[in-house]
């Protein structure tokens, strides 16, 4: 147990100065780190509650999901019964209730339209369910409505869909080290430190940013266009200012065909968005242009219309722009929307909060006493107690809080003001190993054993109990860590690596220092 042959020495020597140095740029700040030259080096980012910023709470709307789960299910059918050879005809196309429902007018072709209607459903899971129901009312009239597990699945997809475009989104602001991270099934917790503008925040991650471009339909009478009535095939829409518009159901392009949006200025020099299609974009608004020469097209966010502009010629960039009252700042809101893609699933904020950098830095000063009250006192009674052997259980416990803060860098990890909690609480236990130690080297003296039996069986008898002592603090952590959030979570990761460097400095780092010493000065007897 004492013996530590020279490779082992410089391998525990080298660990520790690693931790030191990879710690300095997270306790000197930025600026400095920079001046000395560690600028590159892994960094402990502040967490909300410690250096301010913006805190928003988003939830699905389930109910609009499942209307467009609807809607696009019409889509796909009505396009895939076209392509059956030969194509099936129906009619009185119903999406209401959250079911699609169609008539076969053929009842000879039923059966076929049931397969085709099969063909678009999936398997949930291992369970065997379908996501969606699929059967047949008064003997002609198909009937198609999400399951339960559907529904759920559909949810899935789209919360993880929308948590990847909002990070997307915030990333392009420029912040650093955003928390997003979901709460349940249906709700997404973003956390932006450093940010002090929740309005802007709100705007830009809550818009859904559905771009779409549609053919204005042209023979709806102004009586039926108030009265908010469209044929079939087309629907009511409105511009910014509520007047009403009536434009095809059917999409000529979306914005899923985007590859880049810019704020840009028309010629007016007014704020505007430009926007280039991919190929499979450009070419199809080119064919829709070209074949629609002075006919006028909808440019549709979110379903509110932005502008109709004419199409005098046909558009063959693959590129366009959309214009409408746009300052410049809700110009580069739409552009970055739109180039991080749309929201699968609308996001309604529920909860929205401010927590002010004076808040925070009263945060970090109270934390910042705390851990220095902590650590004071454990040296002070750690010296009283032990002598010698409390030297070394003091060098270790400052070895392990620059160890602690070197692991967070390293992980990119972010500190909380629940983590400094559990650092404390970190500094608090870390000498707990040396106290069972020490405690159990003064009872081998006792029994009349040598120094260095009493020393041996101190740290060989108690190894079983510091390790199933901290076993039990990890299995803690590590429930708070999977079940928890926010700053469960933070608390749960400090306490967790806490727990691993204390023991190695701990146990480990001071037996080494006191096998170093014994080897050295050949003591016969010892204070402690």
């Amino acid at each position: 147990m004492l013996d530590f042959p020279r490779w082992k020495r410089i391998a525990i020597w080298l660990a520790l100065l690693l931790g030191v140095l990879l710690a300095v740029p997270s306790l000197i700040g930025e600026t400095y780190s920079k001046q000395i030259g560690m600028g590159g080096f892994p960094r402990i980012s502040l967490g909300l509650d410690l250096s301010g910023g913006s805190h928003i709470l988003l939830e699905a709307d389930v109910d609009d999901l499942a209307k467009t789960r609807v809607a696009a299910m019409e889509d796909t059918m009505l396009t895939a019964l076209k392509r059956e050879t030969p194509p099936i005809d129906v009619g009185d196309v119903s999406t209401t209730n959250g079911q699609l429902s169609f008539l076969v007018r053929d009842p000879s072709k039923v059966d076929a339209a049931m397969e085709v209607a099969r063909r678009q459903t999936n398997g949930v899971g291992t369970s065997g369910q379908r996501d969606w129901d699929v059967r047949v009312v008064d003997g002609s009239r198909i009937v198609m409505a999400p399951t339960k597990a559907g529904l759920t699945s559909f949810i899935n997809e789209a919360m993880v869909g929308a948590t990847d475009v909002v990070r997307k989104r915030i990333d392009a602001l420029g912040t650093r080290e955003p928390s997003i991270q979901r709460q349940g099934t249906q709700r997404i917790l973003v956390e932006v430190p450093g940010f002090q503008n929740p309005a802007a925040l709100k705007a830009l991650i809550g818009k859904t940013a559905k771009l779409e471009f549609k053919l204005v339909d042209q023979n709806v009478s102004p009586a039926d266009l108030q009265a908010g009535r469209a044929p079939i095939g087309s629907q009511i829409l409105r511009y910014e200012n509520g007047a009403p518009i009536a434009v095809q159901r059917r999409s000529i392009i979306t914005g899923t065909q985007l590859t880049k949006a810019n704020q840009t200025y028309d010629q007016s020099n007014q704020p505007a968005v430009a926007i280039t299609f991919n190929a499979e974009g450009g070419k199809r608004f080119a064919q829709v242009t070209r074949e629609n020469v002075n006919k006028p097209f909808a440019i549709i966010l979110d379903n509110v219309v932005l502008s109709a502009p004419n199409i005098n010629e046909p558009i063959l960039t693959g590129s366009a722009q959309i214009t409408g009252s746009f300052t410049v700042q809700s110009a580069q809101q739409l552009a970055i929307a739109l180039q991080s893609g749309a929201l699968p699933v609308t996001l309604k904020v529920v909860e929205e909060r401010t927590v002010s950098a004076s808040l925070g830095r009263d945060s970090i000063h109270a934390g910042i006493t705390a851990s220095i009250i902590a650590s004071v006192a454990i040296v002070v009674f750690m010296l009283v107690t032990y002598g010698r052997f409390g030297v070394y259980a003091n060098i270790a416990v400052v070895l392990n809080i620059f160890v602690i803060l070197a692991v967070l860098a390293m992980l990119n990890g972010t500190l909380t003001l629940p983590g400094i909690a559990g650092f404390v609480l970190t500094i608090g236990t870390a000498v707990d190993a040396n106290v069972l130690i020490n405690e159990r080297i003064r009872e081998e003296l006792r029994r009349g054993r040598n120094v260095v039996m009493a020393v041996e069986l101190g740290y060989k008898e108690v190894s079983r109990t510091i390790f199933e002592a901290n076993a039990t603090h990890a299995i803690s952590g590590i429930i708070m860590l999977l079940l928890g959030s926010g700053p469960i979570k933070g608390f749960a990761v400090v306490l967790l690596i806490g727990i691993v460097t204390s023991v190695f400095t701990a146990d480990v780092f001071t037996r080494m220092l006191v096998a170093q010493w014994i080897r050295r000065r050949r003591p016969t007897e010892i204070h402690i």
